[in-house]
């Protein structure tokens, strides 16, 4: 098993909307980054753990645990005209850009940036680096294991 960090800028896409959706899971759309497409595509496997992450906010942080729900698919917003995320070098015979789908595992309290900053167990991870913005990152088992025990335990 793998596990990622993946941003969301709230406005666009939060935690509780990923809450309301149908099933609670919904495509991880609109990601037009060579290297976060590879990562979907080639790295994430179904069940994978996913640090849902808010971005470009007021505190920006980990808002939830959510998981890999499915095999990496065409992200259909590079076809539709109408969408920001249209390609037009993109073709329905050779897809540029593909995507996984995203299930709720359970919203946390807010693990801001500047905590996490705070803790020396997690220093290198990919999100607190200087001028890292890829919306999708790895987490080291390590990495995951310190986090997600900090979030359960202040759930207690």
């Amino acid at each position: 098993m793998s596990y990622w960090l993946m941003k969301s800028e709230p406005d666009e896409f939060s935690i509780d909307d990923l809450a309301r959706a149908p099933g609670k899971s919904t495509p991880w759309f609109g990601v037009r980054n060579y290297q976060a497409r590879n990562y979907m595509r080639d790295a994430m496997r179904v069940g994978d753990g996913v640090l849902f992450y808010h971005s470009s906010c007021a505190v920006p942080g980990i808002a939830g645990i959510a998981k890999v729900a499915s095999a990496a698919h065409p992200d259909e917003t590079q076809f539709d005209r109408k969408s920001p995320y249209f390609d037009p070098k993109s073709s329905r015979d050779s897809p540029r850009w593909e995507l996984v789908d995203v299930k709720l595992v359970k919203k946390t309290r807010l693990l801001s940036l500047e905590e996490l900053r705070g803790h020396p167990d997690i220093s290198d991870m990919v999100v607190l680096r200087r001028g890292n913005r890829l919306s999708i990152t790895p987490v080291t088992p390590g990495e995951w294991k310190f986090v997600t025990e900090l979030l359960a335990r202040d759930a207690r």
